[in-house]
């Protein structure tokens, strides 16, 4: 699984022009899975994701967690992760698990996460054509795959 994390002051996701989910001071994931992904790479990055200290303390310091500061997170599927781009222009989606794996990871991954921050965890639509709008705080982003472990 791969993600793409940003630090938002907020988050907004609309489909066809309205509003599907937001969130105000929290964590934006773009989740990416894979063919090969498994309860272990939700595992390793739910755990990674909650206790990321992105957020600031008392002295400005990146030093506090999204649960260290009862922050929001949103969730949106984004197969482009995976994107293959050696070979000429047109990006190849071939690593992107399709439908029948991707979706039920998804689902997965929402569900330890709303487990380990214990509140609704806001999502995108599988498969819809999202556009997504967010106030990205700092700018803090951050990426990381659960295969590499970083």
């Amino acid at each position: 699984m791969r993600v793409v994390i940003q630090r938002v002051k907020e988050a907004t996701v609309s489909i066809n022009g309205k509003g599907h989910s937001s969130i105000s001071q929290g964590l934006m994931v773009l989740l990416g899975v894979e063919n090969a992904d498994g309860k272990e790479d939700i595992e390793w990055l739910t755990k990674k994701i909650l206790n990321l200290r992105v957020f600031a303390d008392e002295e400005g310091v990146m030093n506090r967690s999204v649960l260290d500061v009862e922050g929001e997170l949103l969730v949106v599927s984004q197969f482009t992760l995976h994107a293959r781009t050696k070979k000429g222009n047109r990006p190849s989606y071939v690593n992107a698990a399709g439908p029948d794996i991707a979706i039920p990871m998804y689902e997965s991954f929402v569900r330890a996460l709303q487990l380990g921050i214990k509140k609704e965890v806001k999502t995108g639509e599988f498969g819809a054509n999202m556009q997504v709008s967010l106030v990205n705080d700092g700018p803090v982003t951050i990426v990381m795959d659960s295969k590499r472990k970083e």
